[in-house]
């Protein structure tokens, strides 16, 4: 009799330790698709400034009048606070975008194809955001900011 206990007590020890391992890893992969679909939520919206961006750049191009353009985004995306930024070079112009409070530009990015002066950063706790584009002597500069 003496040795049918210890055989039970190494089942229920090796079940234990199968189910740790179970339940660990359902909540890995529960976190890995949170965080790939907060990433695609934040490459939408780059992809939506960029958007709404080159619609107000064609429009101050072709009527050579100053645009504003309020911007529909959610304040938070998931349970974190998140940047959006504008910037260009010499060569393109582009929307930048990432988690935080701080700007940090090796994040997510989407390049605006009009050439254009770019600049301005809206983190998301700072109000509504705000596009504005105009036209001085054929320079077209874009600006994002935040309304409080």
């Amino acid at each position: 009799m003496p040795s049918i206990i210890p055989g039970w007590v190494y089942s229920l020890f090796a079940s234990l330790v199968v189910g740790v391992i179970i339940v660990a890893s359902c909540s890995l992969a529960t976190v890995n698709v949170k965080n790939e679909a907060e990433t695609q939520q934040m490459a939408n919206l780059a992809q939506y400034v960029a958007t709404q961006s080159l619609i107000l750049i064609t429009h101050v191009s072709t009527d050579n009048q100053n645009a504003t353009q309020y911007l529909s985004l959610p304040t938070q995306v998931g349970d974190q606070v998140y940047w959006i930024s504008l910037a260009n070079d010499s060569a393109a112009a582009w929307v930048n975008c990432g988690f935080g409070f701080t700007a940090n530009l090796n994040q997510t990015g989407v390049t605006i194809p009009a050439q254009v002066n770019a600049s301005g950063i809206y983190v998301s706790t700072y109000g509504r955001p705000v596009l504005e584009c105009n036209c001085v002597n054929n320079t077209v500069t874009l600006t994002l900011t935040g309304e409080s």
